[in-house]
């Protein structure tokens, strides 16, 4: 399945620029990814777990015969997955690593719109003391009354060594292997 969302706007001033992004549900909050680096969304399916990787990594898909990891944002943002439901689906992203594109699949809880987001409404990310990994966040846009995450997409979704080296021992449980049909998980 790949979906096609609806292109919403927000209120635009004079020659403000505007950029898209693909924003998303991720543990009740909103996220968004600028569109440039969205490849396509799939619904969630079958994922390969792949043995002593971390729990940020859920496992790989077949993407049309190319081998795609799956990253959990949550595990990743050191929250707990959210429930597999008829609306989790895998958001391919597309990213220049190391001078390569390579693509990679991210586990959401949902997908919402496409937005085109005003330059001028998009606030530099809060930099607290004790916020670990601050530079995970490009923005955060004021959206009907509601913050929206902006993703540094090359930061937060990039694999770390640990990530990388098949040889480091996962971080707490490993993922189970995860299939959605007919809205439940199997």
């Amino acid at each position: 399945m790949t979906a096609t969302l609806p292109l919403m706007t927000t209120e635009q001033s004079g020659s403000a620029q505007t950029s898209q992004y693909l924003t998303f549900v991720l543990d009740e909050e909103q996220y968004a990814i600028e569109i440039l680096a969205i490849r396509e969304i799939v619904a969630y399916g079958r994922v390969t777990v792949v043995p002593l990787m971390p729990a940020s990594i859920r496992g790989v898909i077949n993407l049309r015969g190319a081998v795609v990891p799956v990253l959990d944002l949550s595990a990743r943002f050191g929250r707990a997955p959210g429930p597999l439901t008829k609306k989790t689906c895998i958001v391919i992203v597309e990213l220049e690593i190391d001078g390569d594109r390579r693509c990679l699949g991210v586990r959401v809880d949902g997908v919402n719109a496409v937005m085109e987001i005003n330059a001028a409404d998009i606030e530099p990310p809060p930099r607290m003391p004790d916020m670990a990994r601050g530079d995970l966040l490009a923005g955060m846009a004021r959206i009907d009354g509601r913050f929206v995450m902006i993703l540094a997409a090359e930061k937060a979704l990039a694999m770390d060594e640990s990530e990388e080296s098949l040889g480091t021992a996962p971080q707490g449980e490993p993922p189970a292997r995860e299939t959605v049909r007919n809205g439940e998980m199997t």
